[in-house]
């Protein structure tokens, strides 16, 4: 009998001790190491992710001219084909370097946003993962993405039919254990408010649209409340990012600041515990926007209806024959033809679906050049030397 007894307290001891256990936080045990590489890639974005086991992920690839520099990055770090590949959205200089990438690197799946757009630049992008039969994937906002049995990639946005090319970004948050990243690409304001009724918190922030004030709002940051934020931008870029106000919303919730300008690439490498980021802290510096000469000028970009105005203010006349207007973000050029701009008359080069030609209109292509959300035009003389700007 007493023996029964005994054996019956043990059990409820046993059973009282679980479940004080249950109610208490149980650490995450240390994992294998997954590593995020967000790539400097100029002005852009390209983020390389290296799960637990052994699997890869590319969001993004920067411009067309960076793609190169991201097939040696990844070429240097033993990789030779990528699990999946995610093309945020259409914008040149989140998928302009996925061409290079797609030529060079096996992939097994590639993820978009399935925007369409007509740049050149994303109907290659098409082709490519259609020739090489692909297999391509349009995600909806609740999905998640199969990736690692030891993460969650949760697809937090996706949205084809966006009017603009930003609104349609692939949202990720990817979790590790405890430590999670939140990756918005181009996700303006807007976006940020409408993903405010999931949940945003992260470890670590991929700052939408390079840092600019379009995005991370006030409420955003506080909803994220990130420790460690990356902005991926271009040293000296003509936008001026990252903007002051994003930055010290950042500083206002101690969120400490990486920048691809200045540190170069940044890597995140964490076993699910904890994490360790290989890179200076950013030291505050804030873009500044270059000088732009003046003379015939650009006085004028309308990005939707892709017209581009240009102005002689001199007092002579100016022949434009062998001068060039350029699309940076899309690295597309208009050659002029052999046309006089007398003092103080404008001259439109359009492009687009409506583009118009005959007296002072120049046609460029019937294809869409500008993107939406921003794109730097550059007016070049006959000895490519850069005359006129325009953010």
């Amino acid at each position: 009998m007493k023996k029964l007894l005994f054996v019956l307290l043990c059990i409820f001891v046993l059973a009282g001790c679980t479940t004080a256990i249950e109610t208490e936080k149980i650490p995450v045990a240390a994992g294998h190491e997954m590593r995020v590489h967000f790539i400097d890639v100029g002005q852009g974005d390209s983020i390389l992710i290296e799960s637990p086991n052994g699997k890869t992920m590319l969001v993004d690839g920067g411009v067309k001219g960076a793609g190169q520099q991201v097939v040696s990055y990844i070429n240097e770090l033993g990789i030779d084909k990528l699990d999946i590949v995610v093309a945020t959205h259409p914008d040149a200089d989140h998928i302009g370097g996925l061409i290079p990438v797609l030529n060079s690197v096996p992939i097994e799946q590639f993820y978009d946003s399935g925007k369409v757009h007509t740049s050149q630049t994303f109907e290659d992008m098409l082709s490519l993962i259609d020739v090489k039969n692909i297999p391509y994937n349009v995600p909806k906002t609740g999905d998640r993405i199969a990736f690692d049995d030891e993460l969650e990639v949760k697809v937090l946005n996706a949205n084809e039919n966006a009017v603009d090319n930003n609104d349609a970004s692939i949202v990720l948050k990817v979790t590790y254990g405890n430590i999670s990243f939140l990756l918005t690409g181009d996700a303006g304001v807007a976006l940020e408010k409408d993903m405010l009724q999931q949940n945003v918190k992260a470890t670590i922030l991929k700052a939408g649209h390079h840092g600019s004030n379009t995005s991370s709002s006030q409420s955003f940051i506080q909803a994220v409340q990130p420790e460690v934020t990356i902005l991926s931008y271009g040293e000296d870029n003509k936008y001026g990012h990252p903007h002051a106000e994003v930055v010290e919303r950042l500083q206002a919730i101690g969120s400490k600041i990486y920048a691809t300008a200045e540190a170069g690439t940044v890597t995140v490498a964490t076993d699910g515990v904890s994490y360790e980021v290989s890179a200076k802290e950013w030291s505050g510096a804030i873009a500044e926007k270059p000088t732009v000469k003046q003379g015939v000028e650009i006085v004028s970009k309308d990005l939707i209806e892709e017209v581009v105005a240009i102005k002689n203010n001199g007092q002579d006349t100016v022949s434009l024959k062998d001068w060039q207007l350029v699309s940076i973000e899309g690295n597309q050029v208009f050659n002029f033809p052999n046309v006089a701009l007398q003092p103080g008359k404008t001259i439109y080069v359009t492009s687009g679906a409506d583009a118009s030609e005959g007296q002072n209109y120049l046609k460029w292509t019937t294809r869409q050049i500008w993107l939406n959300d921003g794109d730097r035009a550059q007016l070049l003389n006959a000895k490519g030397e850069v005359v006129s700007e325009l953010d």
